[in-house]
């Protein structure tokens, strides 16, 4: 039981002084508006004229925003790790490690301070879909919805950008890896077309990717309102986070071999 206090309050201190760092600086949250502003300005409304593809009554619009949402924190999470070459380089990391903080409690505070931002920027998308008259269900239980799938889904591509940073050993290459990931992650979903106009190969690879039902949960609390398989969205995103928060925990030591 102590251990788990202990793990409980350690996440929390993590969390919360980086979350102070962000309300001291909070022009990282602005620079990174302008990517989700776009697509959905620009592409989305490009795209929701031709009408070539099929989104179940709904338009286009509509359909590609929880889509845009869920890549907006994914790129922020994926890059969430250089965080940890940061400090190693600085040599911070060394003395973060010599504490008794356990190490999962390092990872999930570093996952919970990533949730924090993509629910920023989760706020900011929405709000210029309401700009773009993007009609949206922002029910309170929607909205609850919400705030936990984007943790999660923040969560768990932070834990995978941590995976990276215990390996790679320079920023620059690092920067190249998470672009490697976070395209063909964003690419093969249900982001910005259904999963059933793509080949059959890249179907199952949308089926696989945790990416997918990020997506899948919000379209539904937000979009359709067709919450029947949000359970299997939730548990897929809890399992997934989890699993690669232990592995994150267990590579995080490695980072100062």
């Amino acid at each position: 039981m102590n251990y788990i206090m202990q793990v409980v309050k350690k996440t929390y201190v993590m969390a919360e002084s980086d979350a102070r760092k962000l309300l001291h600086d909070p022009t990282e949250l602005i620079t990174r508006a302008v990517q989700p502003i776009l697509w959905l300005g620009i592409f989305g409304e490009a795209l929701s004229k031709v009408r070539a593809i099929p989104t179940n009554g709904y338009s286009y619009m509509q359909f590609i925003t929880p889509g845009i949402l869920t890549q907006s924190v994914t790129f922020i999470a994926i890059f969430y790790g250089i965080a940890i070459i940061w400090e190693r380089d600085m040599g911070l990391l060394q003395k973060i490690l010599v504490t008794p903080t356990p190490r999962i409690a390092l990872v999930w505070g570093k996952m919970l301070s990533a949730g924090i931002r993509g629910l920023c920027q989760a706020v900011i998308v929405v709000l210029f879909a309401l700009v773009l008259q993007v009609s949206l269900n922002l029910s309170f239980m929607s909205l609850t919805g919400v705030f936990f799938i984007t943790i999660l889904g923040a969560g768990f591509f932070t834990g995978l950008s941590m995976i990276i940073a215990s390996i790679v050993k320079t920023r620059e290459r690092f920067m190249g890896i998470g672009q490697v990931i976070t395209l063909p992650l964003f690419f093969a979903s249900n982001a910005i077309y259904p999963i059933d106009i793509m080949p059959t190969w890249l179907q199952v690879v949308a089926r696989l990717n945790p990416l997918s039902y990020m997506v899948e949960g919000l379209r539904g609390l937000v979009v359709t309102g067709d919450l029947s398989r949000l359970p299997v969205d939730l548990l897929v995103l809890v399992a997934a986070t989890f699993l690669i928060s232990l592995f994150s925990a267990y590579m995080y030591p490695k980072v100062v071999v």
